[in-house]
């Protein structure tokens, strides 16, 4: 339970959510000659001038965001007393004991996000290669999952229902589920990455996503769940967020003034991860990542190099109309392995994907196709459009799957399970 009070400690929460927004709000316009001219910026590939745009502003909201939590923790651990004789007049302080060990969880929650942000920036800094990508989201989540092992410890899950009377009803995964865990906190840190490219995507992907772990922690609270102060952890977590991310949403809505960069990035995902392991709704999570689930299994055959993948995915503009396009990777046949050369066609042939043969102007044979990621399979689905109606298309989709995923936890999963 909260030490001051479930709606003390909301609002209080909430209070200082409002004012990380607002100083987000200020500092962003204030810091982006500055990153320019330490050289972080770069080119809006989807307006034809190109503009010159300031890269990793999410440094900014995650820094506000830090000092918010750092600012939130003493005031909702120590209360003021009124003065008495022994206090010669003034408040006396007295420290608010926390039940069990919430405290070391919000200290655990916050090292691991802080670690993120600095190797976030590190990242933008120094474009690190993709497997230091997903190496590193794996360390920075060691203090949490080290703390999850000396205190609960539990690595059980249960078993629906309908298949109890074949297989049982919970199994021991043992080190599994760290191993669980960790990729959790790996692809959080990943996914919102993968799926970016267009102004206000990463931002307003990340807003929705953390709107609706804020209200799934309320509906438990509100519920009285027996597990509700690992819910209300998961708020205080969160609400700081939502307000940073709000503030960075409204200078990277189209047409940009500022790129979020791969700082956000991973300082979303682990606030994500941290708020749903030590929330424990770590399924409802993923549930809450549908668009990211989908559009990480449809980049799989680039990711791992089953078919070339360039550089950037982004969609490409058509300087004639103004509107954005598929964009498509250009290579040789010889460049597929077989493998390779069976998903091309058939994701070509399911029409998730385009094909062509054609050869250039030396004779050389070539093999063109649109990019594996669900915002290419929206243009080439939807028809060509501007950059504002694609990220609106795409964050509808967002807000649709994040009904389905509260539909499936409060209806289906009754059906699944007994309690």
């Amino acid at each position: 339970m909260a030490p001051v009070g479930l709606s003390l400690d909301m609002l209080i929460c909430s209070i200082f959510s409002v004012g990380a927004f607002w100083l987000t709000l200020r500092l962003i316009p204030n810091f982006s000659d500055l990153f320019i001219k330490a050289g972080l910026f770069g080119r809006d590939l989807g307006k034809v001038d190109k503009p010159q745009v300031p890269e990793a502003l999410g440094t900014i909201a995650a820094a506000v965001y830090l000092i918010t939590m750092f600012c939130f923790v003493p005031v909702q651990y120590v209360l003021t007393e009124a003065p008495d004789e022994t206090s010669k007049g003034l408040p006396r302080l007295q420290a608010v004991r926390p039940e069990g060990s919430e405290f070391v969880e919000l200290t655990c929650a916050l090292l691991s996000i802080c670690c993120m942000v600095f190797l976030g920036f590190a990242d933008d800094v120094l474009n690190l290669k993709w497997r230091h990508k997903l190496l590193l989201p794996t360390v920075a989540s060691l203090p949490l999952l080290v703390y999850y092992f000396l205190s609960y410890g539990s690595t059980t899950i249960v078993f629906p229902v309908h298949v109890r009377p074949y297989i049982g009803t919970t199994v021991d995964l043992g080190v599994l589920y760290y191993v669980y865990m960790g990729m959790l906190a790996v692809f959080c840190t990943n996914c919102v990455n993968i799926l970016a490219g267009i102004n206000g995507v990463e931002a307003g992907q990340s807003l929705i996503i953390a709107i609706s772990i804020v209200v799934h922690n309320l509906v438990q609270i509100l519920s009285k769940a027996e597990d509700h102060a690992n819910h209300q952890l998961s708020i205080h977590l969160v609400l700081p967020f939502v307000g940073v991310t709000a503030a960075l949403l409204y200078h990277n809505w189209y047409p940009s003034a500022c790129f979020v960069g791969d700082t956000f990035c991973y300082f979303g995902g682990m606030t994500f991860a941290v708020a749903g392991i030590l929330g424990h709704f770590s399924k409802m999570l993923l549930l809450l990542n549908i668009p990211q689930v989908i559009n990480f299994v449809f980049s799989i055959p680039q990711l791992f190099k089953f078919v070339p993948c360039p550089r950037h995915r982004l969609p490409k503009l058509n300087e004639k109309t103004g509107l954005l396009e598929p964009s498509v990777a250009t290579f040789k046949p010889t460049d597929l392995s077989s493998t390779g050369l069976l998903i091309v066609n058939t994701f070509a042939s399911l029409g998730l994907t385009s094909f062509r043969k054609f050869e250039d102007e030396n004779g050389v044979e070539l093999i063109e196709v649109s990019n594996y990621t669900i915002i290419n399979l929206f243009l080439r689905m939807l028809g060509p459009t501007n950059e504002g109606a694609l990220c609106t298309r795409i964050l509808m989709f967002q807000v649709a799957c994040s009904c389905v995923a509260f539909a499936i936890r409060y209806y289906l999963a009754q059906l699944l399970y007994d309690s």
